[in-house]
């Protein structure tokens, strides 16, 4: 399976639409009254609400990170409203500005990419030893040297480099491609909305830091929107772990049970079990057994007619036709049974893995090595006058499925089909 199979846009979707309208807003020369008051008081409520919701879930990496960003928030949030206020930039508003421009990327990049590895506590320890080093080093540095620390800061190193739109200290854009090619590095090896929303993050970061003493909402509204886009993918994951089957990607039992009671007056439901997954778990091992459960899982996916696929425990799994009828959905039940059960898998070692799909069809095609090949039976019931609640439906399929086990397994059975027909011809003739 290709290492990109994971990546999915539906990681970006929220926080792209997030930055997006921060960037829309940002933009606008005055804001209405209330949403002036809003983006005042809102880095202040995400890093205190959602900083507890992200303590909730142990989410130590967000916690600091939202701490970082509401700390440069805060520091150059004073400078911004000297400006506005007199006109003027304060005295230390360069040093200031250039330090930020600088620790703000290096911090959120370092947190963004720290892993949670060990012990809450002891992890919570380190981060805070961390943001405390950097920050009394910065402090005390620029209390005793401000004038050397400020021409280091400015230094121009890369005169070849320095034009105008590049408003930032030279040090800073070095920083901050690390820090994207990091946090890209790391969504493409594990592709999660919270690693997205990372790498989106530190793009708002780089857009916003140019323009906060040109845009006069730019730093409120992007710092709000940055927090914002962090919390909202804890929440995100959150909501996967509760409703998304990790090994398969399949949606699970809870989210099957949420979409049971939202169908209409017309619907069927399968119930499919891979045959004899125990004997082939015990022979095979556990990992080739979960490889089993993600190959089915895939093929499931891919069912027509307007069905969904469900992981619904073990090796079974849960097939929803809202408005079909029996007719209709059992020409896709064949299809993606007989495509199972073509389907060879290549035994090998992790370490034979292939890198892509084209390496590993090549393989299959070209060695007689191991292949074994997995079968899918199927139990289909609709909606009808004995059957008129979900839960009836569902038990009525799964009725089907063990028709389907005693009539030799490998073949679709509809409840109530006669005993003797093994399998389903999906053309009907």
């Amino acid at each position: 399976m290709s290492r990109f199979a994971a990546v999915r846009f539906s990681h970006f979707l929220p926080s792209l639409l997030l930055l997006l309208s921060g960037l829309l807003l940002a933009r606008l020369t005055q804001l209405s009254e209330f949403f002036t008051s809003l983006f005042n008081v809102l880095p202040t409520l995400l890093l205190l609400l959602g900083g507890a919701f992200c303590l909730v879930y142990g989410r130590q990496r967000e916690v600091f990170l939202l701490l970082t960003l509401y700390l440069g928030y805060f520091l150059l949030d004073s400078q911004v409203d000297h400006f506005r206020a007199t006109g003027q930039v304060r005295s230390d508003a360069a040093l200031i500005f250039h330090l930020c421009s600088l620790l703000l990327p290096l911090l959120y990049s370092l947190y963004a990419a720290w892993q949670e590895r060990t012990h809450l506590l002891q992890d919570l320890i380190a981060r805070a030893a961390v943001l405390l080093a950097v920050s009394a080093v910065a402090v005390g540095l620029a209390q005793r040297f401000p004038a050397g620390l400020l021409h280091w800061l400015s230094l121009v190193r890369w005169p070849a480099l320095q034009v105008e739109w590049l408003a930032l200290v030279q040090l800073a854009y070095p920083v901050f491609i690390l820090g994207l090619i990091l946090l890209l590095v790391q969504y493409l090896r594990a592709p999660r909305p919270l690693h997205a929303a990372q790498l989106l993050g530190l793009c708002g970061l780089l857009w916003m830091l140019p323009n906060t003493f040109i845009l006069p909402n730019a730093l409120n509204v992007m710092s709000s929107q940055i927090m914002l886009i962090l919390v909202t993918a804890v929440a995100h994951e959150a909501y996967q772990m509760a409703f998304r089957d990790e090994l398969t990607g399949l949606p699970g039992r809870r989210a099957l049970n949420e979409r049971l009671q939202r169908l209409g007056r017309s619907y069927v439901i399968a119930m499919a079990d891979v045959d004899h997954f125990k004997k082939f778990n015990d022979s095979h091992g556990h990992d080739v057994g979960d490889q089993v459960l993600r190959l089915v899982a895939a093929q499931l996916r891919k069912i027509g007619g307007g069905g969904k696929a469900y992981r619904y425990g073990g090796e079974e799994f849960t097939l929803v036709f809202p408005g079909k009828t029996l007719e209709e959905c059992l020409p896709h039940l064949e299809v993606i049974r007989q495509a199972i059960e073509v389907y060879r898998i290549q035994l090998r070692d992790k370490q034979q893995r292939p890198q892509d799909d084209k390496q590993g069809r090549a393989r299959r095609a070209g060695s007689a090595a191991t292949q074994v090949s997995v079968t899918v039976s199927m139990g289909v019931a609709e909606r009808g006058v004995e059957q008129r609640s979900p839960e009836e439906v569902l038990k009525a399929a799964d009725q089907a499925l063990y028709n389907a086990k005693n009539a030799g397994r490998n073949c679709v059975r509809s409840y109530g089909q006669r005993r003797g027909a093994v399998k389903l011809d999906a053309a009907r003739g």
